[in-house]
């Protein structure tokens, strides 16, 4: 692992303003966030704040909002967040040189609303191939070195053998001393073996086995009886 826990510190703010109305962030700076394994999925509806604490988490490493390598800081338009210019770091053994020099910062951040262009920036020519080829490109040439790699719903490209194919890149990382932090709907993904599971709400951050998320649960009894659910959706 590089890290073993993230926090944050603000000496006021208003709970009715973004990004502190959400429990997730408000979590954050009143306890920050321990990680306990090299790959920690964080899972949540839309709207739970699961997106805005993977990025302000890539912005803390110093990775490009925008989406991209650590070789390329910056090079979208967008500022800093609110919430990613105050988080810190605590290291984990193997990440105290990376968190000391920023030379020997290693890392990515894959965001799906971003990625054709950071691709394009990266080399991997999102143009010639379908979106998700570029997204396994990236994996394949890319996620290859200890560093800390953050994704926000890579999924959202990748078809079922894809996302297979995904997982198999995510577990070989973490074996060869990489770490992952990633915002994810996908019950697939979040069945590695091994994973850190924290579902994102009301309630802010809790671990969560997989077999409790609420996730898995709905995706089972639709796929068992899809009816039930489209009779709400179609009436």
């Amino acid at each position: 692992m590089i890290v073993e826990r993230a926090y944050a510190h603000v000496d006021s703010y208003d709970e009715g303003e973004w990004p502190w109305s959400l429990p997730c962030v408000r979590g954050l700076l009143a306890d920050g966030l321990r990680f306990t394994a090299p790959v920690t999925f964080l899972v949540g509806e839309n709207g739970s704040g699961k997106s805005t604490l993977v990025e302000a988490l890539a912005e803390g490493f110093g990775l490009d909002p925008w989406g991209g390598s650590h070789e390329w800081r910056y090079a979208g338009h967008r500022e800093k967040s609110k919430l990613g210019e105050r988080v810190r770091f605590d290291a984990a053994p193997r990440g105290r040189r990376m968190l000391s020099s920023w030379s020997a910062r290693k890392g990515f951040f894959l965001r799906a609303e971003t990625a054709l262009d950071a691709l394009d920036r990266e080399g991997y020519a999102p143009d010639t191939v379908s979106h998700g080829e570029g997204f396994l490109a990236a994996f394949r040439g890319a996620f290859l070195h200890p560093g800390l790699y953050v994704m926000d719903e890579p999924e959202a490209a990748l078809s079922f053998s894809s996302c297979l194919e995904l997982l198999g890149h995510v577990h070989h990382l973490a074996k060869n001393g990489g770490q992952v932090v990633c915002a994810t709907h996908s019950p697939l993904l979040t069945a590695l073996p091994g994973a850190d599971i924290l579902e994102v709400g009301d309630h802010g951050l809790r671990r969560v086995a997989w077999r409790e998320l609420a996730l898995v649960d709905h995706w089972r009894r639709y796929l068992d009886d899809p009816q039930a659910y489209l009779r709400h959706v179609l009436d």
